[in-house]
């Protein structure tokens, strides 16, 4: 059994921070008309609860989740640690990666970025600006007073249109479509970590294959050397079983070098170096799988079943899975800020108002006070085209919010029935006993030393109970595969699907 504990708290800790003040709304989003909607939830950040974000509004039709974030600090970037000392397991691989891949690093920066945009979207232009003139000298030729000519002008701009709201909305969404961006990283990365991981232990399983073939094969070699000696056996049966020892040697320095790429695969996934002392607990055959859910499933399961009894609501949950993707709820961010562009188009067509006390002193000595007035007077530019811009950018954006939602449900909708197949393939498979390759072979030897069996069938029984573990170890990878790939296109967490 899995405990998933601490994988779900390092993510929830690398997720939506919430040390800041402002807070960020993204609104409901009908595709025939952008609209406002009052309804919110908080942000969870574990793979599985991203999808799960909006799963019930998009169950429903074309809405998109309403997400609620906070603005927070980021924090520093940690500095490479060590992996030499105990094995890891694949929770704390996934926590190791979240916490010190290169590329999650860089990217959450860019929430500082987004959140002073928003400071900055957030602060009204009162930026009064004052304007004095004066005369100390004039020349009184045509019999004028001569006094001093002085004014003395404060403007400030005011917007009758309400842009600083839209702004702020537009700055609103950009900020949280940089964080759905980040989770979707996070997503990535935990479902890349576990392709790695994965793929670490099956070549380490390939690797114990090709040594078992391997070790066989020369102690099979050495007793056909000494009976040879002995005159018990041919130099043709020594010779098939020397090329075939040859075959299996090359095969185990094959294995070990696949080894040391995944091993250094996985290790620049974490962030560590390349040869750095570290070791990974786990092994694809110790592993049990089961459907997504399936403990909730009614009526129980038959003994070897390996598939659910409602297929349909399954592949129902996957595609629900898939459109609250974060990538899917970035998109829907993204058309909420081309909506508040438009709308602060709309609103800019309406000239802004500037207005301030006036006084002035003229060369006779009278004195004005009063207010002055000046707005520009929108005959030639109205503002239309730019509006009509905006518009066309949100159309275009509604779009893709509408197609990459339709693509994440075919993928999850591919990943699961990858998942579906790879499942009922294993459950087959596991029909059959496994074949023990040492001691099998171990057995063959005692026959061909009794003399019940020749140097021939002895090689022949060896390729395929190779084969079959071939076979075995290639049905277990691809399950783990296809499971990675559920939690890269549908947040499937592998406490989902993992006894």
């Amino acid at each position: 059994m899995f405990r998933w504990t601490e994988l779900a708290l390092v993510m929830l800790c690398l997720g939506c921070r919430t040390g800041g003040t402002a807070r960020l709304d993204t609104t409901r989003v009908d595709t025939a008309r952008v609209d406002t909607a009052s309804r919110r939830q908080p942000i969870r950040s574990t793979p599985a609860a991203v999808a799960d974000a909006g799963r019930e509004d998009n169950a429903s039709g074309d809405s998109v989740p309403v997400i609620r974030l906070t603005a927070g600090e980021v924090s520093e970037p940690a500095s490479p640690a060590s992996l030499a000392g105990p094995s890891l397991t694949l929770p704390q691989s996934i926590a190791l990666a979240l916490e010190q891949n290169p590329d999650l690093i860089t990217l959450r920066q860019s929430e500082n970025v987004g959140s002073a945009a928003l400071g900055v979207a957030q602060t009204y232009p009162f930026n009064p600006f004052v304007q004095v003139q004066a005369t100390p000298y004039q020349e009184a030729r045509s019999g004028g007073p001569g006094t001093t000519y002085h004014y003395v002008l404060l403007m400030q701009t005011i917007q009758l249109a309400h842009q600083q709201q839209f702004r702020e909305e537009g700055a609103t969404s950009a900020l949280n479509s940089t964080r759905w961006n980040i989770h979707q990283a996070e997503l990535q990365n935990v479902a890349q970590t576990e392709r790695l991981y994965f793929n670490l232990l099956y070549q380490r399983g390939l690797l114990e294959l090709a040594n078992a073939s391997h070790g066989n094969n020369q102690r099979l070699l050495r007793t056909l050397e000494k009976q040879l000696d002995a005159g018990q056996a041919t130099a043709a049966d020594v010779a098939i079983v020397r090329v075939d020892a040859r075959a299996t040697g090359q095969q185990v320095r094959l294995a070990k070098a696949n080894h040391e790429t995944a091993l250094r695969d996985l290790k620049r996934q974490l962030g560590v170096p390349p040869d750095d002392a570290a070791a990974f607990d786990g092994d694809l055959r110790s592993f049990h799988w089961k459907i997504p859910g399936s403990e909730l499933a009614e009526p129980a399961q038959p003994p070897n079943a390996s598939l659910p009894l409602d297929a349909d609501r399954a592949m129902s949950s996957m595609t629900s899975r898939g459109a609250a993707r974060p990538d899917v709820i970035a998109a829907q961010s993204d058309m909420e800020a081309a909506r508040a562009a438009l709308c602060l188009a709309s609103a800019n067509r309406t000239p802004d108002l500037q207005i301030g006390p006036y006084y002035q002193r003229t060369a006779d000595g009278t004195s004005f006070l009063g207010f002055r007035a000046q707005m520009d007077l929108p005959v030639i530019n109205s503002g239309r085209p730019m509006e009509q811009q905006r518009s066309a950018e949100l159309n275009q954006r509604v779009t893709a919010w509408q197609q990459l939602r339709r693509r994440a449900e075919l993928e999850a909708q591919a990943a699961w029935k990858r998942y579906e197949v790879a499942l009922a393939a294993l459950a087959e498979d596991a029909a059959d006993e496994a074949t023990d390759l040492p001691g099998e072979l171990q057995s063959l030897e005692r026959q061909f030393l009794a003399g019940e069996v020749d140097v021939v069938r002895v090689v022949q029984a060896r390729l395929s109970i190779i084969q079959n573990q071939r076979v075995h170890l290639d049905l277990l990878n691809e399950v783990a595969q296809s499971a990675a790939n559920l939690t890269a296109t549908a947040g499937v967490a592998f406490d989902e699907v993992l006894e």
